[in-house]
C-alpha cells in the first residue's frame, strides 16, 4: 500500500480553490466554538455545581439549533448560500460579545447564558446548511469523501486546540477572554466566506410553502434507505453514549483535577479525530463503506464505556482518543454518503436534517447523562451508555441490510439525479420498519 493511499487526499484543494476558503472558515469558527463550549460548561458548573444544568444549557441550545437548521435548510435551497453563511456568522458575533461582557461581571447571570444559547443556536443553525450545501458543487461527486475528510481535519484542528486553550485561559485570564476570542474567530470566518463568488440558488420547479419544503426533504430521507440509515445509526450512538456533560464532574470528583483536566477530557476525542482525518486517504476507495461505518460506531460505544470503567485519567484519555478516531471515521463516510446520494435541489434541506440530527441528538444524550448522574455515580453513566450504544447499533445493522451494503461511487452525480429516481442498492428491500423503511 502506498503512502498516498493512507494519508489524507488533498485533491479537492487543488481542484477547487474556493473550497480552501470554506475549509479555513470552518477551521477558525470551530476553534472559537470549542472555546465557548468548554467556557460555557465551566461557567454553568461553577454557578450551579450541577451536571444537569450543564446538560440543560446544551439542550436549550440544541432546540434553538434545530429550529434554525430546519429553517436554514429551506432557505439554503432558495437563496444565495454564500450570503446566508456570511450573514449568520456576522450576526452571532454579537451573541459572543454579550457572553464576554456577562462573564466579566462580578456576579455573572445564568439567564444570560441560557439566552445566548437560544440566540447562538438559532443563528448558527440558520447558516449551517448553506455552508454544507456549498461543498458538493465546489468539489464534484468524485471528491466528496476527500472533501469530507478535509472538513473533518479542519474542524478537529480547532477541536484539539480549543478545549485545551479554553482550560488554560479559564484558569488564567478568565472565561470572558474565551468568549471574546470566539467572537474574533467568527469575524475572521465571515471575512473568509466573503471571498467566495455568489452562489445562486438551484432551480426549483415550484415555490413551495416552507413546511412542504421540509416535508419534501424528510420524504427523500425516508425513501432513500441508505441516507435514512446513516442518520439513524448516528442518532442511536449519540443519544445513548454522549458523556461530555459529565466532564466537569468527572474531572473534579473522579479524577481529582481542575479546569486543565476538563480541557484535556474535551480535547482527547479531537486528538483521535484529527488522526482519523489525517489517515483518511482510504475513505474514497473502501469497498464495504457501510460495514466500515457500522464498525466505527461500535468502536465509539466500546470506547465510551471504557471511560467509566477506569480510575486512571490517562487511560480515560486514551479511550476518548479512540472514541474520537471512530467518530470521525464514521463522520467522513456519513457525510460523503449523504452528499453523494442527495440531488442538488435538496442539498440544503437534507444537510439541515443531517446537521439537526448530528447536533441535537448529542445534546439529548448529554441531557440524559446529566439526569442519570443525579441518581448514579458519574463514572457508571458512560458505561451504561456505551453498552446501550453497542446493543442498539448491532440491532440496527441486522435489521437494515441496505446500510451494510452501502458503497460510495465516483460515477454518480447528485446534481443530475432526482430524489424519486435515485438508484439504491437496496431498492428491493422490504418496505416496512423491520426491513428497511424508516
Amino acid at each position: 500500500m502506498r503512502l498516498g493511499d493512507v494519508v489524507i487526499d488533498v485533491g479537492p484543494l487543488r481542484a477547487a480553490p474556493e473550497f480552501r476558503f470554506v475549509l479555513a472558515a470552518q477551521a477558525i469558527s470551530m476553534l472559537g466554538t470549542h472555546l465557548t463550549v468548554v467556557a460555557v460548561n465551566l461557567q454553568v458548573y461553577q454557578l450551579t455545581g450541577s451536571s444537569l444544568q450543564v446538560g440543560a444549557v446544551g439542550l436549550v441550545f440544541a432546540v434553538a439549533l434545530l429550529v434554525g437548521i430546519l429553517s436554514g435548510g429551506v432557505v439554503a435551497d432558495r437563496a444565495d448560500r454564500r450570503m446566508i453563511a456570511v450573514a449568520t456568522r456576522a450576526a452571532v458575533v454579537v451573541v459572543f460579545v454579550g457572553l464576554a461582557v456577562n462573564a466579566a461581571l462580578p456576579a455573572p447571570h445564568l439567564w444570560v447564558v441560557y439566552a445566548a444559547a437560544v440566540l447562538a443556536g438559532g443563528i448558527n443553525g440558520l447558516g449551517a446548511p448553506a455552508l454544507m450545501a456549498l461543498v458538493p458543487a465546489l468539489v464534484g461527486p468524485e471528491r466528496l469523501a476527500a472533501a469530507a475528510a478535509l472538513t473533518a481535519l479542519s474542524i478537529q484542528c480547532g477541536a484539539v486546540i480549543g478545549p485545551v486553550l479554553a482550560g488554560v485561559i479559564a484558569a488564567g485570564p478568565g472565561l470572558a477572554v474565551c468568549f471574546a476570542l470566539d467572537a474574533l474567530c467568527f469575524v475572521i470566518s465571515a471575512v473568509l466566506l466573503c471571498l467566495l463568488t455568489p452562489v445562486p440558488p438551484p432551480d426549483i420547479a415550484e415555490d413551495r410553502h416552507p413546511i412542504r419544503s421540509i416535508v419534501e426533504g424528510l420524504s427523500f430521507v425516508r425513501r432513500d434507505r441508505v441516507v435514512g440509515g446513516v442518520l439513524l445509526i448516528d442518532t442511536l450512538a449519540m443519544a445513548t453514549a454522549m458523556p461530555y456533560a459529565l466532564f466537569p464532574e468527572l474531572a473534579s470528583e473522579h479524577f481529582g483535577g481542575g479546569p486543565q483536566t476538563v480541557g484535556l477530557l474535551y480535547s482527547a476525542p479531537a486528538v483521535g479525530a484529527l488522526f482519523a482525518a489525517f489517515v483518511s486517504g482510504w475513505a474514497g476507495r473502501v469497498r464495504e463503506t457501510g460495514v466500515v461505518l457500522i464498525g466505527a460506531v461500535l468502536v465509539w460505544g466500546v470506547a465510551i464505556a471504557c471511560v467509566g470503567l477506569t480510575a486512571s485519567l490517562w487511560v480515560a484519555l486514551a479511550a476518548l482518543v479512540f472514541a474520537g478516531l471512530a467518530d470521525t471515521t464514521s463522520e467522513i463516510l456519513r457525510r460523503a454518503l449523504i452528499q453523494q446520494r442527495t440531488p442538488d435541489r435538496l442539498q440544503g434541506r437534507v444537510a439541515g436534517l443531517w446537521l439537526a440530527q448530528g447536533t441535537v441528538t448529542p445534546n439529548v444524550g448529554n441531557m440524559a447523562a446529566g439526569v442519570l448522574a443525579r441518581f448514579l455515580p458519574a463514572p457508571v453513566v458512560p458505561v451504561i451508555g456505551g453498552l446501550l450504544c453497542v446493543v442498539a447499533v448491532t440491532t440496527l445493522s441486522l435489521r437494515m441490510p441496505g446500510l451494510r451494503r452501502a458503497r460510495l461511487s465516483s460515477s454518480v452525480d447528485p446534481r443530475a439525479v432526482d430524489a424519486d429516481s435515485y438508484p439504491r442498492e437496496d431498492a428491493a428491500a422490504p418496505d416496512h420498519l423491520g426491513g428497511e423503511r424508516i
